[in-house]
């Protein structure tokens, strides 16, 4: 029994945005599916554009609070832009827009699949995917208990630098590494500097994320092959070998955009560090590596075929991880809401 009875019909008054939101290995996703108006332009990178000019204040009212959070992240789908994609998508977070997501990919192939938006017979099912860092192909398959196993073969991935220096307030100097693995990350060790990756250390760990991104990016230049606009630092990535079981590699904290803490060991994140590990002669073509995050998700990596990326000696990565739907959503959106593009208060 109900005790007030809502009338459903009232709701029409108001604007609204859907979604099915979901995660992958703990870091949530959650998909645009109505209410967004058309994003213009001709390739990808037009369409991140316009939405940053035009659109931003609708990625603020579903990142961030009431409706979402400091660490939301959010997935727009577009038209395809390149004759051999299925569809495009945007990436959204709380300062703005990624160049790449490989959980974001994962839960889109997953949901897409669970809810019938891609038809999936026995045979694996490729899908061809227009991101801002390039085109990215995920192959989709029912395993032998008939559940979705979702993989993506990532773009051109490489160590950018290694074993560089730079001095942090209030903590020293410390040695880094850039990859790229469709965004750039400073990677650091944090067993070297005492630092713990455990979820109770976490406001230390995004404090000196953000330390570190910002005295790597002022101390690196960075500069894409093709694009001026994937030519910045995403976020500070902690590696350690503390983790939970014995056939892991090795744990990631993955601190990016404003302050974001990746509940994942993050795809793209990932695919940079097995770029950097085949590129100091640790990790070999073929040989698959688990990775754990700071809530014990985890995601397997491949560092597959090497090719050269416009001067750059790269390895196409393939990642996979577990991907679940979470919720159904309709955000209404009052035109008298004193808070019309939300907060973020941590």
């Amino acid at each position: 029994m109900r005790p007030l009875k809502f009338k459903q019909e009232y709701l029409q008054k108001y604007n609204k945005i859907s979604t099915i939101d979901a995660h992958t290995e703990g870091e949530p996703l959650r998909i645009v599916t109505g209410g967004y108006p058309e994003l213009k332009g001709k390739t990808i990178l037009e369409k991140r554009q316009f939405a940053k000019a035009h659109l931003d204040h609708l990625r603020k009212l579903i990142i961030f609070e009431p409706r979402g959070h400091a660490d939301m992240y959010a997935a727009l789908i577009t038209e395809p832009v390149s004759d051999d994609a299925d569809f495009g998508v945007l990436f959204l977070h709380n300062e703005g827009y990624s160049s790449m997501c490989g959980h974001a990919i994962l839960a889109i192939v997953k949901v897409a699949c669970e809810l019938g938006a891609i038809e999936l017979k026995q045979a694996p099912r490729v899908v061809k995917i227009d991101a801002p860092a390039g085109l990215i192909i995920a192959t989709a398959l029912r395993d032998s208990d008939g559940k979705i196993q979702v993989s993506f073969e990532n773009v051109a991935s490489w160590a950018e630098t290694i074993d560089k220096k730079v001095h942090i307030e209030g903590v020293g100097e410390i040695t880094y590494d850039i990859g790229f693995g469709g965004a750039y990350y400073a990677f650091v060790d944090a067993d070297r500097y005492n630092i713990s990756c455990r979820p109770d250390n976490v406001a230390q760990l995004i404090e000196l994320g953000q330390k570190i991104k910002h005295a790597v990016a002022k101390h690196s230049q960075i500069q894409h092959p093709l694009e001026k606009d994937l030519s910045f630092l995403y976020g500070t990535i902690f590696t350690s070998t503390q983790i939970s079981e014995t056939n892991y590699h090795s744990k990631h904290v993955c601190i990016f955009a404003d302050g974001e803490v990746d509940r994942s060991p993050t795809g793209t994140g990932v695919s940079a560090r097995i770029a950097l590990l085949h590129a100091k002669n640790e990790v070999e073509l073929g040989q698959s590596v688990t990775i754990e995050s700071i809530v014990g998700g985890r995601m397997h990596v491949v560092a597959n075929k090497p090719i050269d990326f416009y001067g750059k000696p790269s390895i196409i990565p393939t990642v996979s991880g577990r991907s679940y739907i979470t919720g159904q959503h309709d955000f209404l959106i009052d035109e008298e809401d004193v808070f019309q593009e939300g907060f973020i208060l941590r």
